[in-house]
């Protein structure tokens, strides 16, 4: 299924409409839409999706521009999206094409039609006209700062002669934006433990108004709460498509919390019998320390050495300790335990403290999820400062 989704969408943007050979100036009748697009079953489309829609019956022109297009089969895709250099492009499609794809993942689409008058048409179809231009079409993405729906708020802003005011009326709570990624997907999933391990602090800051639109229903709710020269910018709504919004499948069987419960009761269960029987489970130890000082390799250079803004002031290397890698391969040598050990743990110690404190005065919230794996490592940790201080020899 997935497969013959992707061949029609392919057909399907190669079939869309060429470029304009001259830009045609609008009717009166034209008018220019926002389309909002319910979340679907992958990480990516997980948020939702966000386009603008241009149609003129009398012209016969319907196309929509969506700022939301990639391409995996790009040049090193995998190697930029690593380091933060991801390319978004400007594409344009006719209006049947792009529902089509929405009808084959049952994903609900909603129409906002704006006030505008047949000059404000104009200039928004002449700007993105413009933007599609290949030069033109293609920009720096960032999930939360410069996405396809975060463009809506700055094309209207921006091309509409600072005549639009983002009202903050309908806004209960102020929030990060950790909190309002968390508000749409369920925090017990695969997807939110590794966005919430990688988002650094600079997300757990709150939220303005118009830094709310980088997801999709959040910038679909601003819009009814917004006006242009004081009166309201959407002129009426209405619903395209009408599916259920998606539901998760997951079973708490597969989820994080499970497994990562059952890994500190494992973990629990070897270090009791560890004791009971003056021994070591050496290779325990190596996998804990060598895969925590992975994740705080990683976690310090996705911070220091690409260009994502969302990783920036990721403190979870504090608990993830990078040196682990290198303590991981002294664990499962034979002997005794290096003196030094206890010191390297106390360390330890204070740091996991430090991420604590950070968490309670808000620089970086952690996730509940990471509680089970902190704890793991607190056993072990335990566990090997008993054994250097007794002197304990390998089993």
């Amino acid at each position: 299924m997935k497969k013959l989704l992707f061949v029609v969408q392919v057909f399907l943007v190669l079939t869309g409409p060429s470029l304009f050979s001259q830009l045609p100036t609008l009717s009166e009748k034209a008018q220019i839409s926002v389309l909002t697009c319910s979340s679907g079953d992958e990480l990516f489309s997980q948020y939702g999706h966000t386009a603008f829609r241009v149609q003129d019956a009398v012209l016969g022109i319907d196309v929509v521009y969506n700022y939301g297009t990639f391409d995996f089969n790009k040049p090193n895709f995998y190697l930029n999206f690593a380091k933060g250099k991801l390319i978004y492009s400007l594409s344009r499609r006719n209006f049947e094409g792009f529902l089509y794809t929405y009808q084959l993942e049952k994903r609900w689409v909603k129409e906002q039609i704006l006030e505008l008058s047949r000059q404000e048409v104009n200039t928004l179809f002449a700007f993105f006209e413009e933007n599609y231009k290949p030069e033109n079409r293609d920009y720096a993405y960032d999930p939360l700062f410069n996405n396809c729906s975060t463009i809506t708020g700055d094309v209207l802003e921006k091309q509409l002669n600072d005549s639009v005011v983002f009202n903050d009326s309908h806004i209960k709570e102020t929030l990060t934006h950790r909190q309002l990624v968390q508000e749409y997907m369920n925090f017990n999933t695969w997807g939110a433990f590794g966005i919430n391990i990688a988002f650094g602090g600079v997300t757990d800051r709150a939220a303005t108004t118009r830094q709310r639109m980088f997801l999709p229903y959040e910038a679909m709710y601003q819009l009814s709460n917004t006006t242009k020269a004081g009166k309201p910018i959407v002129k009426r709504e209405r619903t395209i498509l009408n599916y259920p919004e998606r539901v998760d499948r997951s079973t708490f069987m597969t989820s994080p919390l499970f497994w990562f419960m059952l890994l500190l009761s494992f973990v629990i269960a070897i270090t009791i019998l560890d004791i009971k029987h003056d021994g070591r489970s050496k290779f325990l130890d190596f996998a804990l320390f060598f895969v925590s000082g992975i994740a705080g390799l990683v976690i310090l250079l996705l911070w220091l050495a690409t260009d994502h803004v969302v990783t920036h002031l990721n403190f979870n290397f504090l608990w993830l300790l990078p040196s682990n890698l290198v303590v991981s391969f002294y664990l499962v040598s034979n002997g005794t335990l290096p003196k030094w050990l206890s010191k390297y743990i106390y360390v330890a110690f204070s740091l996991i403290g430090l991420i604590l404190l950070l968490w309670i005065f808000g620089v970086q919230s952690l996730s509940w999820l990471n509680i089970p794996l902190l704890l793991a490592l607190v056993v072990r940790y335990l566990f090997l400062l008993r054994t250097v201080k007794s002197g304990q020899s390998i089993k």
